[in-house]
């Protein structure tokens, strides 16, 4: 007998509508583990509980956490599928296949609609009359192109309004650097012919330019103007340089992506050629999470989306090794997004475009075996500075979950405790947590009682955790989860007093056994252990040391950054405070009214301010006045 859902999930699935929509799935926590689309949602969903879903380790991991299904109905698969990226975005559920990193590729840009058009890079496509060239898969790429172009292309840099009528131009010019439009030393047909012949060199189209340029290069030769015929024999060189970089690969001048896949022991990366005008400019490599068990289809349209989704640019067409399910749904996806502007996705069987897959996947593969080298490495580092920190402390077991408390204050103002977590030797910058401290309230500070309200109440919310009561959430993202597993160490960073409060308060919730406590000073990163007079000092190159160091400072980093924006609200409050009239219910109004911006509260009109409850004509002109 197969698979039996419970009777909760039975039902929504016995009433699910024959429609297109997104189906999102919960676990018993209420956490959103997966998300996706369906042309009908009835037929998509149940599919996760029938016979056919034993052939996936991933679907039956993943069903075995379903506790509970909700769906969206749209209009069509297209506006679904629009939904269903959004969503995965904002939500990120560990089931979905995500890119390890999401990054923006840099672009030249020639802001040709302007009369002096100026070259510059950027990460963002705009509709805004520019001219866009790329992507590059690296900033350094741009700024090398661009080094090298403005040799051959001086075009402008600086920010004067070009008249044609300056006294002098600047160094640029005098370095070569710049063909000086400012002092009228061309004019602006001239300049804009340059930045023509520069987008064509751009575009792979530099034939012409080049023709134009030998033929000048000759008759200043010829006529014994050597400086000259230096001049442009060195732009050649400019342009050659460029043109190298960029090697043909279709005598179609298509504007295409080509994509592959290398998969090995549940890791997946994706190789991308971009290629503009028929000439291959930059490729990369994206490393995916969560692929193993899904083929390699849905590995690619999980890709694909997830890419093109934030991607500034999409081109004409897209080239694959296989059929995709989605692919005439994901062609209209793309369209909307060039504006009206066709893409087709296509699977070549043969020729060029093969030829084009077959590099691409050799390149995948060869990412792919670097990559887990990488990985490997990382690892066993990380290993090694576990058990040399476990050996150090004589620890029962590796500390694969440590967390680290530390204490930002300033005259008693503002206190805020941080939680940085690490799991095996990684932070875990989701379950980062702050603690605005509350019983400490006089001049002065008291780093101790800071603390141990910190411990106090991240430990009392693992007791509430246990009692499956859900504790008061200090933030939307707080989950139980992270309140319910125990340090394998608990680090504090500071001295011995430190220390004593945290023993302390691991004494009355009975963890004393349970839950390992060091602290780490600072000046000569001594830790102190309970009941051992003397701190240990772990050796200088060690990566024990290393890692408690890192662990230290992030931590430090997470409070000083949390104490920072507390800082900047009581700034807010104490100047609105300060205004006769204006208490706590007042400031508390404006700030919510105005974005909790006083700059904007400070701007606002007379009108605008007694708009604000409690807040009078007289009022309101105080506040115009004192800000």
């Amino acid at each position: 007998m197969g698979f039996q859902p419970s009777e909760h999930i039975q039902t929504i699935l016995d009433h699910l509508p024959l429609k297109p929509g997104v189906y999102i799935m919960k676990d018993a926590r209420g956490t959103i583990i997966y998300i996706g689309k369906a042309k009908k949602l009835r037929n998509r969903v149940r599919s996760y509980f029938n016979a056919s879903a034993e052939n996936s380790l991933k679907t039956m991991r993943l069903r075995e956490q379903i506790r509970d299904i909700e769906f969206i109905v749209e209009e069509n698969e297209v506006r679904a599928l629009i939904l269903e990226e959004t969503l995965i975005k904002r939500h990120q559920p560990r089931f979905n296949i995500a890119l390890k990193d999401d990054k923006r590729y840099p672009y030249i840009k020639v802001t040709w609609h302007q009369p002096f058009p100026k070259v510059e890079t950027t990460r963002r496509i705009e509709q805004d009359g520019s001219r866009y060239f790329g992507p590059y898969v690296a900033m350094w790429a741009v700024q090398n192109t661009l080094k090298t172009l403005r040799k051959a292309f001086p075009y402008l840099t600086c920010d004067r309004e070009i008249t044609g009528k300056d006294a002098r131009a600047c160094l640029f010019h005098d370095i070569g650097l710049c063909i000086a439009p400012c002092t009228g030393a061309v004019d602006q047909a001239g300049y804009r012919a340059m930045i023509q012949e520069l987008m064509d060199v751009l575009s792979g189209k530099s034939e012409a330019v080049v023709a134009r340029l030998t033929a000048e290069m000759d008759a200043a030769a010829a006529d014994l103007n050597f400086e000259r015929a230096a001049a442009l024999r060195d732009q050649l060189r400019a342009i050659e340089y460029i043109t190298r970089q960029h090697r043909a690969v279709s005598s179609t001048l298509a504007d295409q992506d080509v994509i592959a896949l290398a998969r090995e022991q549940g890791e997946a990366v994706v190789q991308i050629l971009f290629i503009r005008n028929g000439k291959l400019i930059g490729s990369d490599a994206r490393a995916l999470d969560n692929a193993e068990g899904a083929d390699d289809g849905e590995v690619l349209t999980a890709f694909i989306k997830r890419f093109y989704d934030n991607a500034a640019e999409v081109p004409s067409e897209i080239v694959i090794p296989q059929f995709i399910e989605e692919a005439r749904i994901i062609e209209r996806w793309l369209k909307d997004k060039r504006t009206g502007k066709k893409v087709t996705i296509t699977v070549p069987q043969r020729g060029d475009k093969r030829g084009l897959i077959d590099l691409a996947a050799e390149n995948a593969k060869e990412t792919l075996h670097m990559l887990r080298a990488q990985w490997e490495a990382d690892s066993h580092k990380q290993e090694t500075a576990l058990s040399e920190l476990q050996d150090a402390l004589g620890l029962e077991n590796p500390p694969n979950r440590i967390e680290c408390y530390d204490i930002s204050t300033t005259q008693g103002t503002a206190i805020v405790a941080s939680r940085v977590v690490f799991v095996r030797g990684i932070a875990a910058k989701k379950e980062y947590r702050r603690f605005n401290i509350r019983t400490v309230t006089h001049a002065g500070s008291d780093d101790y009682q800071s603390m141990r309200e910190a411990l106090t109440r991240r430990f009392n919310r693992w007791r509430m955790s246990l009692a499956a009561i859900k504790p008061v959430a200090p933030g939307k993202d707080d989950h139980d989860e992270t309140w319910r597993l125990l340090p394998d160490l608990l680090m504090i960073d500071g001295g011995k007093g430190q220390l004593n409060v945290a023993v302390e308060v691991l004494a009355e919730f009975g963890l004393t056994e349970r839950v390992p406590v060091v602290a780490l000073a600072k000046q000569f990163e001594e830790i102190y252990r309970p009941g051992q007079p003397d701190p240990l000092l772990l050796p200088r190159q060690s990566g024990a040391l290393y890692l408690v160091q890192r662990i230290r400072d992030e931590a430090h980093r997470f409070a000083i950054t949390s104490h920072r924006h507390q800082r900047q609200k009581l700034g807010m409050a104490s100047q609105l405070e300060s205004i006769p009239g204006i208490g706590p219910a007042k400031r508390k109004a404006l700030l919510k009214a105005f974005g909790s911006s006083i700059n904007a509260i400070r701007a606002a009109s007379v009108e605008e301010l007694t708009a604000v409850p409690g807040i009078n004509v007289k009022l309101a002109a105080l506040i115009k006045e004192m800000l």
